[in-house]
């Protein structure tokens, strides 16, 4: 069998990579309109995907789901910047230099694993009811992801490549540009695939408890008043982006890191 694999052109491999996970999401969808439609699923608690469909159309249409998701989106952005940026300068200078990594690296070690949705009530207090609390909390889970990974990437870069910066009588600002960022790039867009996970799975818990629009806010309502179809259609959009988002970062990655592009099986 893989013999045969392997034999397979690496065009036709991808090809077939590409289109196996749209073949079997096609296939599940098929199985469940007939379930639905034979009575073997009640159309109560899993309206069919047609049905679903409609009911996204019919949001869009009237522009509710639009709202609802230009909340979601916007509270994701903030947060990933507010937290992912400063995760992603603090977890560089950490990995360069020793004394700061040693000083932090405790406390790194005792805040990362505290439930980060555990902390909205103090960040409420803190911040107020309003849309800041929401957005600091999306950025504290975004913060470490990034903070961690950038640090890991850092320190995985040989000794060597210092060295020879250094004989060459590279500046702090060569070392940085020429060495650091090329040599952390693949382990920071790990993290940032990270953080941007987080970060929509933070807005949509956040918005599910406390918030007036938002597509966390969609599933509540759908939920309270059993629109079992709108509920469906709200979790449909979240794996839409989801998905968005990382063909995004993917792209990215191949874009600016192709010498560390996955390789071919």
């Amino acid at each position: 069998m893989d013999t045969f694999v392997r034999d397979i052109p690496s065009q036709a491999r991808w090809r077939l990579r590409s289109w196996l996970p749209m073949a079997i999401v096609v296939c599940t969808l098929l199985v469940w309109e007939w379930s639905v439609r034979s009575g073997w699923l009640s159309p109560l608690f899993f309206p069919a995907p047609s049905v679903v469909v409609l009911t996204i159309g019919r949001l869009v249409g009237s522009g509710e789901l639009v709202v609802h998701a230009r909340a979601t989106l916007v509270r994701v952005v903030l947060g990933l910047v507010l937290g992912g940026v400063p995760g992603l300068l603090l977890g560089l200078a950490m990995g360069w230099w020793r004394p700061l990594r040693e000083a932090l690296d405790p406390l790194v070690a005792a805040a990362h694993p505290l439930p980060k949705i555990a902390v909205l009530p103090l960040i409420m207090i803190i911040f107020g009811i309003g849309e800041s609390s929401k957005v600091v909390a999306v950025a504290v889970g975004t913060f470490f992801p990034m903070l961690i990974n950038s640090m890991a990437g850092v320190r995985q870069i040989s000794p060597i490549h210092f060295e020879v910066a250094k004989n060459y009588g590279a500046s702090p600002f060569k070392v940085l540009t020429r060495v650091i960022v090329p040599g952390s790039l693949p382990l920071v867009l790990v993290g940032a695939r990270l953080a941007l996970n987080i970060a929509l799975l933070f807005t949509i818990a956040i918005e599910l408890v406390s918030a007036r629009e938002g597509l966390g806010e969609m599933i509540w309502l759908a939920w309270q008043t059993l629109r079992t179809e709108e509920l469906y259609a709200s979790l449909a959009v979240i794996g839409a982006l989801g998905v968005g988002f990382n063909l995004i970062l993917q792209f990215s990655a191949r874009r600016l890191v192709p010498w560390h592009a996955e390789r071919e099986d």
